[in-house]
């Protein structure tokens, strides 16, 4: 009996995890493709890269980095990340480019 509720527990605390991430995921989708939109760049992909937890002078949070590519002109690619605590964005990089004049 309690295997069987430290199993329900455990499976719990995984999916919540899960979601939580997803919804990160999901919420530095729209942060990188509104970043570039302002920026007037094209967004190549979206990946996610390293995470961890921490918990430096406030709650439990998943700190995650995404890396994204972009172009400016079709045939150059550039890569930039952005990192979000929680679920809120911490920092968006893009290194330097060119600025295409219209």
């Amino acid at each position: 009996m309690t295997a069987d509720l430290f199993w329900i527990l455990l499976i719990a605390i995984v999916a919540s995890l899960f979601w939580q991430q997803r919804r990160q995921s999901e919420l530095a989708k729209n942060y990188i493709v509104r970043r570039c939109q302002q920026t007037n760049v094209q967004l190549i992909s979206i990946a996610r890269g390293s995470h961890s937890f921490g918990r430096p002078k406030g709650p439990l949070d998943i700190q995650t980095r995404y890396y994204f590519e972009f172009s400016v002109n079709g045939l150059d690619c550039y890569q930039g990340y952005a990192v979000m605590k929680g679920m809120r964005i911490k920092e968006i990089y893009m290194p330097a480019y060119p600025v295409l004049e219209e």
